[in-house]
């Protein structure tokens, strides 16, 4: 574990503190004839070796850093400005991958998939639930008594929907690591940035929808986070 901590550390300022925006700019620009694209993958190396601190790592950081310039030298090639931010998330997700596995060759250690067994598809289920699903169903559910003047042209698009689910998720988290003081931090929190928009509002109407999408919200979160809770332990 202290291993991949590392390197997730040297991959954190490899690639988010010591890579100024001139170079990703550079690199953008003159893809494989950047000479910032193999300082980058240098820089990785050195960074990885020395985090992990020990001289029987060297070849292991040398891996991967290369295999971290060839990751990166594929999104410059495909990325284009319609799907940078997919690309982003999909070279990080890939780089997370190389480092557990770099990590699990090092130690000599294989994953037990089927450890996870029951557990994984039981909370897995409750956190696709919680995001699209629940939506919908809340969407449908307050439909009845949705306001007249509910629109704001000023709110970004589809805010209150990816807000709602990330707070869903947020509570499912706290109920599956014991951490039910923070979901009233939460609720708390939400309930000062909306006051605002509400007082200014003078709308009792749109005060009672929001209220009641927040707790349907909440309540639905609490209720799936308690079952999947329940689910694990049964299995265990």
């Amino acid at each position: 574990m202290i291993v991949f901590v590392k390197l997730l550390l040297a991959h954190l300022i490899g690639d988010f503190l010591l890579q100024p925006t001139s170079w990703v700019i550079d690199k953008e620009t003159k893809k494989h004839r950047s000479v910032y694209l193999y300082l980058h993958t240098l820089l990785h190396f050195i960074l990885a070796w020395l985090l992990v601190g020990k001289t029987t790592f060297v070849w292991f950081a040398l891996g991967l850093a290369i295999i971290h310039g060839f990751i990166d030298f594929l999104k410059l090639y495909f990325q284009n400005k319609k799907t940078q931010r997919l690309w982003f998330s999909v070279d990080q997700i890939l780089h997370l991958l190389v480092i557990i596995a770099v990590t699990l060759i090092y130690n000599n250690t294989t994953i037990d998939f089927t450890s996870f067994g029951n557990q994984f598809w039981i909370t897995i289920t409750g956190f696709i639930l919680l995001t699209k699903p629940t939506s919908i169903i809340i969407k449908n559910i307050i439909s009845i008594w949705t306001p007249e003047n509910k629109t704001n042209d000023d709110s970004l698009q589809n805010a209150g929907n990816y807000i709602g689910i990330l707070e869903r998720l947020f509570v499912f988290c706290f109920i599956l690591t014991g951490h039910f003081e923070a979901i009233g931090f939460l609720l708390a929190a939400k309930s000062i940035f909306r006051f605002g928009d509400l007082k200014e509002a003078k709308d009792r109407k749109l005060t009672e929808y929001v209220l009641i999408g927040t707790l349907l919200s909440f309540g639905i979160a609490l209720l799936i986070g308690l079952l999947v809770q329940a689910g694990l332990g049964f299995f265990l």
